[in-house]
């Protein structure tokens, strides 16, 4: 095992350090599965060492994206010449650009939800006050047949779930209809979050940082008068949300803005970052 480093590239043989991270690339390939090029090439050039080298008739492919060395044999019905070159490669997202893909597609995933949730909510309020009549008749009809004697719309003084049902049976229409246009517009807020986000747009995560940020104030209060498990764990994640789009996407010009952004964009993606990662270069 002493000549592996050189028999095999990228390999050490003990780490320059121990710091506990959490490797977003390993995650991503071994759910999407590594990006190798040169897989159906004849011939490897000297060019190409970078992403595929062969050593010792082994051929040697590097992932893109995790910096992963896999030892695989020739193509047996190769179908062009030489690996592709650089040009006409799409480098895969690595290092905190893909971090914050994927936190950001979690959040967009979790704004769907609320999208949905919210407008099936309107919806029903809209239908609720369309049809309270008939709903508030059955209501009391089935309600009779479970206590099993004569209830009269509202005449009995009902509490918890059913004094709930007796208020929203009080309600004016157009207060209704006011509450359910509250929630579509909320929920349509909700689905241009998730939209945004699932693309990465700037303009969904301030957007996301100023709803989230602006309901904080009123989850305290929910907080401060009554718990719950759900409360608090909606409570954490949007807190959560708030601090990590304020300091790792660094809005309103934190720790650098968007510029500082971009900066490590191209820091951990490109050629740049393969060239300095190359197991030569962490060899020297």
């Amino acid at each position: 095992m002493a000549d592996a480093p050189a028999a095999a590239p990228g390999v050490r043989a003990r780490p320059a350090r121990f710091v506990p991270r959490l490797h977003w690339e390993l995650l991503v390939c071994g759910l999407a599965g590594h990006e190798l090029m040169g897989l159906d090439a004849t011939h490897v050039r000297p060019e190409d060492a970078l992403v595929v080298r062969e050593i010792d008739g082994a051929r040697w492919h590097r992932c893109l994206r995790c910096d992963s060395w896999l030892a695989l044999a020739p193509p047996q019905a190769p179908a062009r010449e030489h690996p592709p070159d650089r040009d006409e490669i799409e480098l895969p997202l690595r290092g905190r650009p893909l971090r914050d893909k994927i936190v950001l597609r979690l959040i967009a995933v979790n704004r769907a939800v609320h999208f949905f949730v919210l407008g099936l909510l309107g919806l029903a309020i809209l239908l609720f006050a369309s049809h309270r009549a008939t709903f508030r008749d059955r209501f009391y009809r089935v309600l009779t047949d479970l206590q099993g004697g004569a209830v009269a719309g509202g005449g009995h003084a009902h509490h918890g779930l059913l004094g709930e049902i007796d208020k929203l049976f009080t309600l004016q229409s157009s207060k209704l209809h006011l509450f359910a246009v509250v929630i579509l517009a909320y929920a349509a807020v909700e689905g241009i979050e998730a939209v945004g986000l699932w693309y990465q747009r700037r303009w969904a995560e301030y957007l996301t940082f100023l709803v989230t940020a602006s309901l904080l104030p009123l989850e305290v209060y929910e907080l401060a008068n009554r718990l719950s498990p759900l409360k608090i764990l909606a409570f954490i994640i949007n807190v959560a949300v708030v601090a990590y789009l304020l300091y790792a996407k660094r809005l309103f010009g934190l720790r650098g803005g968007a510029r500082a952004d971009e900066e490590i964009r191209e820091h951990d993606v490109g050629w740049k970052a393969l060239e300095r990662t190359a197991p030569e270069a962490q060899l020297g």
